[in-house]
This record gives C-alpha cells, structure tokens and sequence, in this order.
C-alpha cells in the first residue's frame, strides 16, 4: 500500500508514510472487508459511511504538516483510522463523531490497536470541539458547502485546516490556513467525499 498506492502517488512525507505503515487498518473495517482492508479504495462501515481511500488519508495528513507535539482535531470519526494515523504523527488527538454507534465502534477499534489515548466525543462536528481548542490542526473526512465558521475559529494562529468542499457530488481538498488577514487557502484538489452532516455543514444526508 505504502509504495503502490502513496509513494508512487507523490506523497513525500517520511512521517506520514511511516504512520500509515504502522496503523494496522484491518483493525478499522468490517470483518467482512479485512482481506480488502488495504485495497486502493473507500470501504463502507455501516451507517451510511465509510473508512477513506489510504491515499486521500495519507494526503490529508501531509497537507497538515505535523512535526509531532501538536494538538489536531479530528472531525468526522467514522471508523477511527484517520485518528489513529493523527496519533501517530501528533501529540494529542481529538475526535468528533455524530452518530454514537460509529463513535463506540471506532473507540474499540483504536482501542484494540493500541491508540486509546486518542479521545473520541459525540457531537456535531461542523461545531468542532471549543472545550479542547485551540487546534494546531483540524481535519475533516466528510464534505461541506463551505468552511465550517466554527472550525476554522478553534484554529491557532497559523494552523492548518484540511477540508473538503464543494456539492455533495463532488468537492475539492482545501489546506486552509488560519491568518491575520483571514482564511488563507493554499492548496485544492478534486475529491469526493461523503457529507458533512450539521449546523455549518450539510442540513441532512
């Protein structure tokens, strides 16, 4: 997966080839899809949603830019895996989940595979997590119309907010960093992601 589907792809950072090398992702998907666990592909994880591509979660993570120490924000739990991968490159992990199944099933998850540092919250995550803000930085798994306002407040100076916007038909990958002068978008690229579902995302699924 590493060399095949993120190396070969552009994805440069050691850091984060490394992590994705260490989360054991079988750990994060339906019994039933773990001899696919690591294919090129989205898989889903019961609730309408799914664990990501390991590339677009690889990308996510360099976009970031973590050097370790920093405090991130994960919004859109789903499986677990993006925040056990954040675990790895971090210092301490936060993440949001909406629906309270997902959020037990990833909470065992990352507990069986060794990340029960990482703190998994129930709530609306286009609202963020004020009570654990400031975040060095945020990403998000899911689509929104536009950027959370919320989120990109919980930013500290200079953080970085990876983002996915557009329809719910199709978006591109925002690096948005938090400035003196306001949202500074760096870097987009065409993806497709499920729906941001909350008060500053999508209003239902």
């Amino acid at each position: 997966m590493v060399d095949a589907q993120l190396r070969a792809r552009g994805v440069a950072d050691e850091r984060v080839l490394a992590a994705m090398e260490r989360v054991p992702r079988e750990l994060f998907v339906r019994e039933a899809d773990r001899g696919r666990a690591y294919d090129d592909a989205a898989l889903p994880i019961g609730e309408g949603q799914t664990i990501s591509q390991p590339y677009m979660v690889a990308r996510i993570c360099e976009e970031l830019g973590l050097r370790g120490g920093e405090r991130v924000l994960d919004v859109g739990t789903g499986s677990g895996y993006q925040a056990a991968v954040l675990a790895e490159l971090a210092g301490e992990v936060h993440t949001i989940e909406r629906l309270a199944s997902l959020a037990e099933r990833a909470r065992a998850a990352l507990d069986a595979a060794g990340y029960g540092r990482v703190q998994v919250h129930i709530g609306d995550g286009t609202l963020g997590d004020p009570e654990h803000a400031p975040f060095a930085a945020i990403a998000v798994a899911a689509a929104a119309p536009d950027v959370p306002p919320s989120l990109y407040s919980q930013l500290e100076p200079g953080g970085r907010l990876v983002i996915q916007v557009g329809g719910r038909q199709g978006q591109e990958l925002q690096l948005v960093v938090r400035s003196p002068e306001g949202p500074a978008v760096l870097r987009t690229v065409p993806c497709r992601f499920v729906p941001l579902v909350g008060q500053e995302g999508f209003d239902h699924e």
